[in-house]
């Protein structure tokens, strides 16, 4: 599972021994979700 950085906006897919940025150190962190819509019945 892949999560996004806010602050500078790369993606992390592995962390070593705590989530944080490799790129800028930021250790808030976004779960990427997927783009599906879902289909919900209205009756």
């Amino acid at each position: 599972m892949a999560y996004i950085c806010p602050k500078c906006g790369k993606k992390i897919k592995q962390f070593d021994n705590y989530a944080r940025c490799t790129y800028c150190g930021n250790r808030i962190l976004i779960k990427e979700r997927p783009n599906l819509a879902k289909d919900v019945p209205t009756d």
